[in-house]
């Protein structure tokens, strides 16, 4: 079976520094996830001037401010990726980043990256997926805020436009930060994979980590989960991004589960072995049994261990006669 690849998204937990940047990447190379990502944009590419925050983003975040002014402050320069990508390099983790605007994704295209990453508010921008399409590289495309149609749509646009199917994955996702539970829904998920027949995962925001480990559980090949190194810290994101300990809470808790998921064969374990014979049963005399009499519902009995004959065969012995005496407890032979 092969493992689900974790992405710890730092996204903009950053704050703009690329010292925090590579203290996230460290968080998330300890926690053991696949990859690190980030998030590569321009304000001015990506904004109107005057769009006002969402009401997650208000938390943390200086009263009025516009999300053009929020989101200069996160921007990471070519010079800035290419510090992080080669610390990821260093620490030998994947280093990824979500394109948001067409002048962005050229910009990380010079990076040579081997996945490319469409955010939920991408899914119809016809332009991005085209140019992103282009490459051949396999794309993951979250689905927030999206219907089944426009799913299809999306899919369509980068096949028509040189990307096979097989390079193709469909994260479910909900874009409220945090999403409540009842919002999740990772059956659209195990939906989305019937419908397209395409790989899957699930980009989470909620709080926690059950979500994440029931859509493994459900077949995701893919978990994006954001993280941060203190809740507390000013920003829109860190609120509802898990901290270091429940970080590698999550990938521990996802490996376990791809573990336990085993195979379609029903078998016994090697675990199970030395159980065997201590567990199952054997046809015993249920009290003294004298050579001649017959074995009947009134003499004999099953009991641990299976060490004498199943009993499968108890309806081979019972009305024989024994040919020897037996004491209460021991086996029939």
């Amino acid at each position: 079976m092969k493992k689900c690849v974790i992405i710890a998204e730092a996204g903009v937990n950053h704050n703009g520094s690329i010292s925090l940047a590579k203290k996230l990447i460290d968080v998330a190379k300890k926690a053991g996830a696949d990859y690190v990502k980030f998030q590569t944009f321009k304000a001015h590419s990506l904004v109107t001037k005057k769009v006002r925050v969402t009401k997650y983003q208000k938390v943390n975040q200086p009263h009025g401010s516009t999300q053009y002014q929020m989101l200069k402050k996160y921007e990471l320069s070519y010079e800035g990726h290419l510090e992080l990508i080669n610390y990821c390099k260093k620490k030998k983790i994947k280093f990824i980043s979500t394109a948001f605007d067409l002048e962005s994704l050229k910009m990380l295209m010079k990076f040579k990256p081997k996945l490319i990453k469409i955010g939920s508010g991408d899914i119809n921008n016809l332009p991005l997926l085209k140019y992103a399409a282009s490459f051949k590289i396999p794309i993951i495309f979250s689905t927030g805020m999206s219907n089944i149609i426009e799913i299809k749509q999306a899919i369509k646009i980068l096949n028509k436009n040189g990307l096979p199917k097989k390079k193709i994955t469909v994260l479910q996702c909900n874009t409220e930060y945090p999403t409540p539970f009842k919002d999740v829904n990772l059956r659209a998920m195990v939906e989305i994979k019937k419908i397209t027949s395409l790989h899957v995962g699930y980009s989470d925001h909620t709080k926690g980590i059950e979500a994440a480990i029931a859509a493994v559980a459900l077949g995701a090949t893919i978990i994006e989960k954001h993280f941060t190194i203190n809740n507390n810290l000013k920003g829109p994101d860190h609120k509802v991004s898990l901290e270091p300990i429940e970080l590698a809470n999550l990938v521990k808790s996802i490996r376990n589960v791809e573990l336990s998921l085993g195979s379609k064969l029903k078998k016994i374990t090697k675990s199970e072995k030395k159980n065997f014979k201590l567990v199952r049963r054997s046809i015993v005399a249920k009290k003294n049994i004298k050579k001649g009499d017959f074995y009947s519902y009134d003499n004999l009995t099953v009991k641990r261990p299976a060490f004498g004959i199943s009993p499968l065969k108890w309806e081979n012995i019972i009305g024989k006669k024994a040919k020897r005496n037996f004491d209460i407890d021991e086996f029939i032979k």
